[in-house]
């Protein structure tokens, strides 16, 4: 079963989870912080996403032969942080079911994947390029903060690039932990294992907080997070079973809501981390990365937060920077895709940039608004004179 598994899939597993958990493990803090959630409740909080993302990530990854990589919902946390003050727990819980179910009947029906269908090829890699610029540019940005280290990890990626090296994102990140650890960079001193214990909070409904929290939750998620992550795969060149997917993410969700598990989806940026060419030649063989992050979700989930300061040990300067250089070959690539017929391109340098700015409207992030203006643009311009 392991055959054509390598240390390529492996390290760009922990690259996507280490880019996952640095960048949004402390909103999820703040969430469960902002219902009054103990230590206990935030580590349950930590060990159902863990296992949700993990056990969904590998089975539907293997199941389907394509890097099927499932996280929880950036966006969704980064609402709950707002939108969950003064409720209890138990409120909050309830929103969480109804938000699941309803990304479970978008499932079952396959409302959202025939939506899908209807964006072109073009918008979507357009779209994935524009969220994904930021992390390109972070590198170079990255060079205010740790000039040297920087440079150590961009003259690696170059040098092994030049040869064409199947190991080469490994080898940045080996080169940029021995420079931090030889400056003393790695902050091991949290790291502690400990079991996580399953919390479960039984669920109160008020219609308040259903329409408040549940069903903003579930538009965030669905728009923000589920679009975006089939649109990196379609400009892979994978053809992802959309339904089943966001039904199994539903159903999961579902299921670990009353242990804090509000919301899985497809990922999106850190998925892209797992389907570049330097993670394998044979598209075939890169849904070995998702597997392996599955697992080491599976691991942070038994132990909970307290093994998220494995994560937060790296310094940001290398987390950003092993994020950017992972991302540079999906970048240019997307880039191509979209630019590649010349009839579409202005609406796709459209949905590029509009992707790129990180404009929320109306409480719904740039990727959807990316997506529908971009559409609206291609239809415009390419609609039948008469």
């Amino acid at each position: 079963m392991l055959q054509g598994y390598s240390i390529n899939h492996l390290v760009a597993g922990f690259i996507a989870v280490l880019v996952g958990y640095t960048s949004s493990a402390a909103i999820i803090f703040q969430a469960a912080q902002s219902v009054g959630a103990t230590p206990e409740q935030i580590g349950s909080w930590m060990f159902a996403l863990g296992i949700g993302m993990g056990i969904t990530s590998i089975a539907l990854s293997v199941a389907y032969k394509m890097p099927l990589f499932i996280a929880w919902s950036t966006p969704g946390a980064a609402l709950l942080v707002t939108s969950l003050m003064g409720v209890s727990l138990a409120e909050a819980t309830g929103a969480f079911i109804l938000s699941s179910v309803l990304i479970l009947l978008s499932g079952i029906t396959g409302l959202f994947e025939r939506m899908m269908k209807h964006i072109p090829l073009g918008i979507g890699a357009a779209m994935l390029a524009g969220i994904l610029l930021q992390f390109g540019l972070d590198v170079f940005r990255a060079l205010n903060d740790d000039l040297v280290l920087v440079a150590v990890m961009g003259l690696t990626y170059l040098v092994f690039k030049r040869f064409r090296s199947r190991y080469t994102v490994v080898l940045v990140l080996l080169a940029g932990v021995l420079w931090a650890a030889g400056n003393n960079s790695l902050d091991f001193s949290q790291l502690t294992l400990e079991f996580a214990t399953p919390v479960f909070t039984w669920p109160q409904f008020t219609a308040t907080t259903l329409l408040s929290v549940g069903v903003p939750l579930f538009i965030v998620t669905m728009t923000s997070q589920n679009i975006p992550g089939v649109a990196v795969l379609k400009a892979h060149g994978y053809q992802p079973p959309v339904s089943p997917t966001i039904t199994w993410t539903g159903l999961t969700s579902l299921i670990l809501a009353p242990f804090g598990g509000y919301a899985l989806n497809l990922a999106a940026i850190t998925a892209a981390i797992c389907m570049g060419p330097d993670v394998d030649k044979d598209p075939g063989k890169r849904y070995w990365a998702s597997v392996s992050g599955g697992v080491i979700y599976l691991f942070l989930g038994v132990f909970g937060a307290t093994v998220s300061a494995l994560f937060l040990a790296f310094p940001k300067t290398l987390v950003v920077a092993i994020a950017g250089l992972a991302l540079l070959a999906t970048i240019a690539n997307s880039l191509h895709t979209a630019l590649a017929d010349p009839g579409d391109r202005e609406a796709s340098l459209i949905t590029f940039l509009i992707a790129a700015s990180g404009v929320t409207l109306f409480g719904v992030g740039s990727a959807f608004w990316a997506i529908v203006i971009g559409i609206a643009a291609k239809w415009v311009m390419h609609r039948e004179k008469g």
